[in-house]
């Protein structure tokens, strides 16, 4: 059944008229053309799909776009500041913590909820966080490195 669902995307309020059961996934990729946050395995397991809602990272292609209703969704495309890149993006380019790129969205983005929730981090804290977003590139001890140069600055 149609909808109508309102949600904040990215710092700006957004409507849409479409079935509540769809994936968020596909609203932000087919409907609003987002399409940094990826499609990996389709069952909540790979965290490519991570996006952060209500300061909440969740698995995107898990998500039906009802359960955003009234909420603030925040991809990695919103992330950036115009043309400066969040701290943790560049962390991420400095440390060459991609190889293929394609899970890195979703990375950046439980990471960045990682460091919202605790700035200050430990590099046992950070593996234990990012356990669940796989990188079959193997850029795990970079991506951990990139994390660890960001934790106890503000940004």
């Amino acid at each position: 059944m149609t909808e109508t669902i309102n949600f904040k995307l990215n710092g700006k309020d957004v409507t849409l008229n479409t079935e509540g059961d769809r994936k968020l996934l596909w609203v932000l990729r087919a409907d609003f053309g987002l399409t940094g946050t990826k499609y990996g395995c389709g069952m909540g397991v790979c965290g490519a799909c991570v996006v952060v809602v209500n300061n909440e990272a969740v698995r995107s292609c898990r998500t039906s776009v009802s359960e955003v209703k009234g909420k603030e969704v925040l991809t990695i495309e919103g992330l950036a500041q115009g043309d400066k890149l969040h701290p943790i993006q560049q962390a991420f380019a400095d440390h060459n913590a991609v190889q293929c790129g394609f899970c890195t969205p979703g990375m950046i983005m439980n990471a960045y909820v990682l460091l919202q929730k605790n700035p200050k981090i430990t590099r046992e804290q950070i593996i234990t966080g990012m356990e669940n977003n796989i990188c079959r590139c193997s850029a795990h001890t970079r991506i951990v490195e990139a994390i660890e140069s960001v934790a106890g600055r503000k940004g």
